[in-house]
């Protein structure tokens, strides 16, 4: 059974920093290009980042480039998003998520508020 689990969300104030965890399982984690993806209140889901499945290549969305990066530990079958910089628009519950024999996942999601 396909499973993944985002961690790391909370409350910061605007120029803070956050790094969320997604523990992945019940796959080959490494064969797949994994990505983040956003909820904010009352939006639809929007695209944030993707990885390689070795971690080699990434892109961002242009709404977060310079301020977020994504990144992956194989031998942990972690995947992370290391946010710096944030804004009051980045809040949102934020979602990994794979597509995986046909199908995509994504976890119950984690939590981001920027407030001061």
């Amino acid at each position: 059974e396909v499973q993944l689990v985002e961690s790391g969300g909370g409350l910061v104030q605007p120029g803070g920093s956050l790094r969320l965890s997604c523990a992945a399982s019940g796959f080959a984690f490494g064969s797949y290009t994994m990505s983040w993806v956003r909820q904010a209140p009352g939006k639809g889901l929007e695209w944030v980042s993707n990885i390689n499945s070795g971690g080699s290549s990434t892109s961002n969305a242009d709404s977060v480039k310079g301020r977020f990066t994504v990144s992956r530990d194989n031998a942990k079958n972690t995947l992370y998003l290391q946010m710096n910089s944030l804004k009051p628009e980045d809040t949102a519950v934020y979602y990994c998520q794979g597509y995986i024999g046909r199908e995509i996942y994504r976890g119950q999601g984690t939590q981001v508020t920027v407030s001061s």
